[in-house]
Parts: C-alpha cells; sequence; structure tokens
C-alpha cells in the first residue's frame, strides 16, 4: 500500500450558491482523494486581482496517497464537476470553485501545471489565516518561515471576516449537526419511510410516532364528529409523553435524531377535527404542553398532491384509512402550510414530491437527501 502523504489545499467560490459550492468540493474530495484530516473556519474575502462579488475560503488538510500531479487532476475533475474548466480561464474571474494545492508534505514539487508550494500563498491573507486555523507552525520548505509569520509578514489589505458556518467532511458529519430533524406530511406522504431510511444511512436515533393501537381512530373515519374530541385528546396525550421521553434520551452510539412528526401536528388536525369551543380548550392545554418539548432544527415538510396521496393510502391497505374524504387531506395540507407560514423563525425545508419516488428510485431519495444537506448548510453550527 502506498505511503499516505498529508497535503493542505486552499478552496474557495464567489458564484452561485458559493457555501454549498464549498461542501460540496469537500465531499468530493474526502470521496476522491483522500481522507480529510481538518477543516479551516469559513472567511469571507474581497476578491483578489479582480472585481467581482465576494469569495468564500477555506483550506484543508487532507491524507492522500496521489503523487502531486495526479491530485492535482483529481482537483481538476471536482472543479469540472462543479462547473470549471480551468485552462480555458483567461486572467482572475468569477468562479464556482477554485481548488489549490498549498503544501504536500515539505516536498517541492515543479511541472508545466503545478507548482508547490504555491507559489503566491504567501501574499495572499485569505489563504494564511484560514490555513493558520489548522497549520499555524507548519513552515514553508523554501522561506522556512511558519504560517503565524507568513501572516504577520503579508501585506494584503483585501477585507477578511471569519462567518459563522463551518463545513463537514462527508455527509454523515453534516447529518450530525442537525442534531434533530422532524420529517412531516400529510396522511400517506411517506414521512416515516423517509425517516427509516435516513436514520439508517446517517446513524441517526429514530423517532416514531406509535399510534395504530388508538381505539378512536377507526371509529373516527367512521364517525368524525362523535369520536374527533376524543381522538386528538388521546393522540396529544400519547404524542406528549413519547415524544418528551424519545426526545429527551440521547442515543450515545447515534448522531442525531430524526422523527417521522412533530408534535405540532396534534394543533393541525386539531384545528380541522373539532369544533370551535372544543378547539379553544384544547389549544391551551396544547400550548401549555408545547412549551416543554424538544423542537426540530430542521422541520421537513413532504408535499404531495391529494391524488398522489390517494394512491399511497390504496398501496399501504389500512383498512381504516380507506374511506378517508379527499376534503380532509386538503384541509390537512393547508394546515400544515399555514402552520409554516405562521413560523418563520422555524427552519421550515418544504420538498415538492410530486415527480419523486423515492421508496423505488434510489436517485429520488438521493436528490431528497441533498435538498436536506442543502439546506443544513446554511444553518449555523451546533457548538460542542
Amino acid at each position: 500500500m502506498a505511503d499516505q502523504k498529508l497535503a493542505y489545499l486552499s478552496l474557495g467560490s464567489n458564484l452561485g450558491d458559493t457555501l454549498n459550492n464549498l461542501q460540496t468540493a469537500v465531499f468530493e474530495i474526502q470521496k476522491t482523494a483522500g481522507d480529510i484530516q481538518r477543516i479551516s473556519p469559513i472567511y469571507q474575502s474581497s476578491a483578489w486581482g479582480f472585481e467581482s462579488d465576494d469569495f468564500l475560503n477555506i483550506c484543508l488538510s487532507v491524507n492522500t496517497i496521489l503523487p502531486p500531479q495526479k491530485l492535482l487532476d483529481t482537483l481538476l475533475s471536482i472543479e469540472n464537476k462543479l462547473g470549471r474548466i480551468r485552462f480555458k480561464e483567461d486572467g482572475y474571474q468569477a468562479r464556482s470553485i477554485d481548488i489549490d494545492i498549498l503544501y504536500y508534505e515539505r516536498e517541492t514539487f515543479i511541472s508545466d501545471t503545478l507548482v508547490i508550494p504555491h507559489p503566491e500563498m504567501c501574499y495572499r491573507k485569505f489563504v494564511l489565516k484560514p490555513l493558520a486555523d489548522i497549520a499555524p507552525q507548519f513552515y514553508h520548505p523554501i522561506v522556512n518561515k511558519d504560517t503565524r509569520n507568513l501572516i504577520q509578514e503579508c501585506r494584503d489589505k483585501g477585507k477578511l471576516e471569519k462567518t459563522t458556518f463551518r463545513l463537514y467532511k462527508d455527509r454523515t458529519e453534516l447529518f450530525a449537526n442537525t442534531n434533530f430533524i422532524a420529517i412531516e406530511g400529510n396522511i400517506g406522504a411517506g414521512k416515516t419511510t423517509l425517516a427509516n431510511k435516513i436514520s439508517e444511512d446517517f446513524n441517526g436515533k429514530l423517532v416514531l410516532e406509535r399510534f395504530a393501537d388508538n381505539p378512536f381512530l377507526p371509529k373516527f373515519y367512521e364517525e368524525q364528529s362523535r369520536y374527533a374530541f376524543p381522538l386528538e385528546m388521546s393522540f396529544l396525550a400519547d404524542r406528549y409523553q413519547q415524544f418528551t421521553d424519545d426526545t429527551s434520551q440521547y442515543d450515545l452510539f447515534k448522531s442525531f435524531m430524526v422523527s417521522d412528526y412533530d408534535i405540532y401536528k396534534s394543533l393541525i388536525f386539531a384545528r380541522i377535527t373539532l369544533q370551535q369551543d372544543e378547539f379553544e380548550l384544547y389549544r391551551k392545554l396544547f400550548h401549555l404542553m408545547y412549551k416543554e418539548v424538544r423542537k426540530p432544527k430542521i422541520y421537513v415538510y413532504l408535499y404531495q398532491s391529494t391524488d398522489r396521496l390517494i394512491q399511497n393510502i390504496k398501496k399501504r391497505g389500512r383498512e381504516y384509512e380507506q374511506s378517508i374524504d379527499v376534503g380532509y387531506l386538503e384541509q390537512i395540507n393547508k394546515g400544515y402550510f399555514d402552520f409554516i407560514k405562521s413560523y418563520p423563525e422555524q427552519n421550515n425545508l418544504v420538498i415538492d414530491l410530486e415527480d419523486l419516488d423515492f421508496v423505488n428510485n434510489n436517485k429520488d431519495y438521493e436528490t431528497i437527501v441533498d435538498k436536506i444537506l442543502k439546506f443544513a448548510v446554511h444553518l449555523p453550527a451546533v457548538k460542542a
């Protein structure tokens, strides 16, 4: 087996969704170039050498078995995948991604397309500052000064500000930063299936709603007006007890939690099913309980059209669901959207499943995972 070498890379982006450009590049480096050891904080910097939008910049270290030229080829392939073709550019310009090799151990390397150490790194504070965060005492093999000394001597006066965001070497690490995701949706939307798949693939603690044994549910579908209040009260009691138990108990072997419901659904359904005087009483009790429960960091709502919901309900074959009224499903959808609009401070992500079949098509499942992760990157990091 080839010896591993420690390389230091600089990444920057100032075109498109810059934060996700960097995160996607980091994921690709981890998959194709080697095992990432450290990732610096993210800095915002003014464009260097030309007029353009600000950049986001990071540095990272990676253990790699690739020799320098092969490492460069791999990084250029990543740039190409993210929409940049480096050697067709003329001078400095905006770019979706820029990946440079700064150091390769303490070796020097020169070819027609690559010089290591990077010949301009000493003049760029947006490189040196994030590099100092992960390698403050690494010595430049030619000038024989460490990163801290290089910063002190650098005359770059461009703007440089540390941001509150961070990046993750793989998707499992990023899911861990979400801490708690609630996946919600109408009856038959597929929330339980998606929660199961995400928990299995990314080491999440699974929190599932248990309601199949509720004695009022089959009766409710037959005679809503009579059984609505006892049904909603029993659901609320069960959900509150289960939700507080499950979300307050950490699993040391799991990275985050993912649930197929949020307790707020109790109020959404109650608003639809209860008479006004019953609902006012219910709401008072609900808000007393809601203050005490844990809130998700990301609230994902899976939207499906009523026709698709009816198809899904028929497929899963629960006898007591077969007579659900179309108007009832439409009211539930409206109730969820009213809730999402009324809580703008909550991290709400609505995913339209109309053209997606994540149960039978893994590509569609990956599309949904990608949407959640792209949303998650823009959230503040969980403090250790």
